[in-house]
């Protein structure tokens, strides 16, 4: 006679962290399942990565992209900010610097999803009274033992009140975006959708604007008032396929965030730089720098 099927021998069950921990609207693109603390300002964070994605596998999903392990990085600060150092969930994340390092070879598709370790260290944190009001940490993410990548980030911690007065109003339902400008073609930049293009041709030599769609379900996962950090280093990613060509594949970030990037004010970027293979890129909004990027990248 057969025995039920006992819960011990099914698959460990397992289930995304709560969307609102790391910012997102959407489950499916809530990458963490679980977090542990392993020691004075240390933790573990569990994360799992789809087969497929719309940006963040290759179209072949033979390929995790560096961006998945960016996000990732980012997801795991903002858990453990929220769940380890108290900060409240209406408390908004300002991105200052981030670093992001991956070990080409290691972000191959399997024929299970990914399921990476991330093991942070809050390297720096400051309060304002009893909760923080920035933090830095480093990272390093590891796939069944075997490192994937490094990071090390900033971000500052923002209340409400002191957030709206900082944006002078701005909020979702007042700021407009500006006209979406005609795309580069989608091969070009590495995209096999033309909605997924984030570059309009070109507007003279190595400059072209940023193509800001509020529609985009995961650059625009849910209403923002500016440009998220995201999206702008999606930019720089396609902006480094356009200098290098396809025979080279973006492999490392390293990202300075100046001042919010305004959805009703086009956004210029500018690259240079290429032939050793790291490529520098510039986000310029009227006279103002909004991020500079270099980003490395490696052979194919």
């Amino acid at each position: 006679m057969t025995r039920p099927r006992q819960l011990a021998d099914a698959p460990s069950l397992t289930a995304t962290v709560p969307r609102q921990l790391v910012h997102r609207a959407a489950v499916a693109e809530t990458l963490l399942t679980d977090w542990r603390r392993t020691g004075t300002d240390r933790f573990s964070v569990s994360a799992q990565w789809p087969r497929a994605h719309g940006l963040h596998v290759s179209s072949d999903w033979s390929a995790y992209d560096p961006l998945l392990v960016v996000e990732t990085v980012r997801q795991s600060g903002t858990l453990v900010a929220h769940t380890e150092y108290d900060v409240p969930l209406d408390h908004q994340f300002v991105l200052q610097e981030l670093q992001v390092v991956t070990v080409p070879g290691k972000l191959g598709v399997g024929p299970l999803p990914a399921e990476p370790e991330v093991e942070l260290a809050f390297t720096d944190v400051r309060y304002r009274g009893r909760r923080p009001a920035a933090v830095r940490y480093t990272a390093r993410v590891l796939r069944d033992g075997d490192p994937v990548a490094t990071a090390d980030v900033a971000f500052t911690c923002v209340s409400a009140p002191v957030y709206r007065r900082l944006r002078g109003g701005r909020t979702p339902d007042t700021v407009t975006a500006v006209p979406v400008p005609p795309a580069a073609p989608a091969a070009d930049v590495g995209r096999s959708l033309p909605t997924d293009v984030v570059l309009s041709s070109a507007d003279g030599p190595d400059r072209r604007q940023l193509r800001v769609d509020t529609g985009h379900p995961v650059f625009f996962d849910h209403p923002l008032d500016h440009v998220p950090g995201m999206l702008l280093l999606e930019a720089a990613r396609q902006a480094a396929r356009l200098r290098t060509g396809p025979e080279r594949a973006p492999v490392a970030y390293g990202a300075r965030f100046h001042r919010y990037a305004e959805l009703d004010e086009p956004v210029w970027i500018e690259t240079s730089g290429g032939q050793r293979g790291d490529v520098q890129v510039l986000g310029a909004q009227g006279k103002s720098t909004v991020f500079e990027c270099l980003v490395g990248t490696a052979a194919r």
